[in-house]
């Protein structure tokens, strides 16, 4: 029984929106309607784009806390013997969110449909990702459901902690970077031309340092609105450049190279794809599956060819390890602890040390890389201060000399 959301009015004139569950759109309006209800609008709940019958598109969504939160609970309840389908029901009360209910109605219907809750998942591929469902799918086939969920929301949290720990380093040097721009700006925009007018009242020649200082504060001034214009042009060229494979997988080439951007975009693919890799073996998804999927979740398009060129070679019967150091994208320590695992059969228990490991490094990197930013931005905005004070103070000196 498909599920749909609707928007209705009550008596009073106030919009109320739920989700419902029915044969047609036709039945929840006479529902609503016997509920007192005044149906606005009653949309199919689906993940495709906007259907021009007025379904409902719900593709992205859902954040990665969310999915994170629901699939924590959703193993819980699965691991204390409750049926899947009032799992679901009682997952999908127990959020506060519309769209994570909305979703998760979408896929309560469909098992109550008959069908698996990987076919569920898969009518929403923009909130759960291929290696959510593949990883459900081997649970079902296996019969261990519960514990592959459990896993799952262990590789969601641990996704969502690492992500946050790079989005929270990152806050720090990028606010310094825009009080940086923002006092320069304020100085060369406001404050040096209300100083220099003193100065223009002379007949002296100014310095050298101070005329340039007031010619790109009258550039700035007055073409302001010009090199915002560039300024977002070149945003907007940019992205739509990097929209380019062949373009994106050049400046993904240029990222490896730099000293320790390189580093991190390394360490953090390689975090990604171990984790990922760990999580599909652990749950009986075949290898070479596992490696495709896990190749997927690589941002870096060199390191996720890497992966694809991987899997062809293990598909000729290559070792995994020795497939992916051919590429030498890959941090030694990662190789070798895949090589371990093949060797000793403990493939899956190598895979989440080696996702230990890099993530550890990685969150070591970004750390260092944060110390090493907030102090670079607070000695180049006091540069640029400097300079500018040093302009502004020059001419005094001249007249300090002539008075003597």
């Amino acid at each position: 029984m498909p599920a749909y959301e609707y928007t209705a009015l009550d008596p009073s004139g106030r919009e109320r929106s739920g989700v419902m569950e029915g044969d047609s759109a036709r039945q929840i309006r006479a529902q609503l309607r016997e509920q007192g209800l005044l149906p606005v609008s009653v949309a199919e709940v689906v993940d495709t784009a906007p259907h021009p019958l007025g379904r409902l598109s719900l593709a992205g969504r859902i954040g990665a806390m969310d999915l994170s939160l629901l699939t924590r609970q959703l193993a819980t309840l699965v691991r204390s013997g409750l049926p899947l389908e009032e799992a679901l029901l009682a997952v999908s009360q127990q959020s506060e969110k519309a769209r994570v209910r909305s979703v998760l109605a979408g896929v309560r219907a469909r098992v109550v449909e008959g069908r698996t809750l990987a076919e569920g998942l898969a009518a929403f591929p923009g909130v759960f990702p291929e290696i959510y469902r593949a990883t459900v799918s081997a649970g079902e086939q296996s019969g261990h459901l519960d514990a592959v969920l459990e896993r799952l929301a262990e590789y969601t949290e641990s996704r969502q902690v690492l992500q946050q720990r790079i989005r929270n380093a990152m806050v720090y040097p990028i606010l310094l970077t825009v009080v940086c721009v923002g006092i320069v700006a304020l100085l060369l925009g406001y404050v040096v031309p209300e100083v220099v007018r003193v100065f223009e009242a002379g007949d002296r020649a100014l310095p050298i340092l101070t005329q340039v200082l007031i010619a790109l504060s009258d550039f700035i001034r007055g073409w302001w609105w010009a090199i915002v214009g560039l300024t977002a042009v070149a945003v907007w060229a940019t992205r739509r450049w990097l929209r380019e494979p062949a373009a994106r997988r050049r400046f993904d080439h240029f990222k490896l190279r730099l000293p320790l951007v390189g580093r991190v975009t390394r360490g953090n693919n390689a975090a990604r794809f171990s984790r990922t890799f760990a999580i599909l073996t652990a749950s009986a998804v075949p290898v070479l599956e596992a490696l495709r999927i896990s190749g997927e979740v690589v941002t870096n398009l060199p390191m996720r060819d890497a992966v694809m060129e991987a899997a062809v070679r293990v598909r000729e019967g290559a070792p995994i390890a020795r497939s992916l150091a051919t590429s030498k994208l890959f941090p030694p320590m990662l190789i070798h602890l895949v090589s371990s695992g093949e060797t000793s059969g403990a493939l899956e228990s190598m895979l989440d040390r080696a996702a230990e490991n890099q993530e550890r490094e990685l969150d070591g990197l970004v750390n260092t890389a944060v110390g090493i930013l907030g102090p670079l931005m607070i000695l180049l905005m006091g540069g640029f201060v400097f300079v500018i004070v040093l302009a502004l103070l020059l001419p005094i000196f001249e007249l300090n000399q002539l008075v003597r």
